[in-house]
């Protein structure tokens, strides 16, 4: 073989993978690019668009908050969640998650249950005041999202809670 031939094959070889680069290149830029397939939206969901009562965008529905190492529902809690209730009741094809967490001292087996007790006290109060256990969903985050990471006990009252997240309107 002489120095042509192999430099004819090397030239071959290198517009091959330029093409077949390229061809890729082009299909991972349509495929990111494209929001929707066979007409539903899959992009993905940001973090701004999620409706909850953390942040005050959930159509006015509000977090409550627990004593430490509790799932009291208090006078308080009680009627903030009366308030939730007469929102979702206006608003009867809103579906929620409910959401409990805890502060970041324990265990994470420990606060999971714990988070997980406190979402369904919520559940077990809005059912009871005529919410549909159909519209309602539980979750237990634990420690693991806290709202203010100080080691403060201003910091862990506010991180002991339960939200509501709106997951369909």
């Amino acid at each position: 073989m002489n120095f042509s031939s192999t430099l004819i094959k090397a030239i071959s070889m290198i517009a091959v993978l330029s093409a077949v680069s390229a061809c890729s290149h082009k299909q991972a830029k349509t495929e990111t690019n494209d929001s929707k397939i066979n007409g539903y939206d899959v992009s993905p969901i940001k973090e701004s668009d999620i409706l909850s009562s953390d942040k005050t965008n959930a159509l006015g529905l509000q977090s409550v908050h627990f004593p430490y190492n509790d799932i009291a529902l208090d006078k308080e809690n009680r009627s903030i969640l009366m308030q939730d209730v007469k929102i979702l009741k206006t608003n009867s094809s809103v579906s929620i998650q409910i959401e409990g967490h805890c502060d970041q001292r324990g265990g994470s087996q420990y606060n999971l249950a714990l988070g997980e007790k406190r979402a369904n006290a919520v559940r077990k109060f809005l059912q009871g005041n005529g919410i549909n256990r159909d519209r309602l969903t539980t979750i237990s985050m634990g420690k693991e999202k806290p709202l203010d990471a100080a080691e403060t006990e201003e910091a862990y009252a506010k991180n002991r809670r339960a939200n509501l997240v709106i997951t369909s309107k």
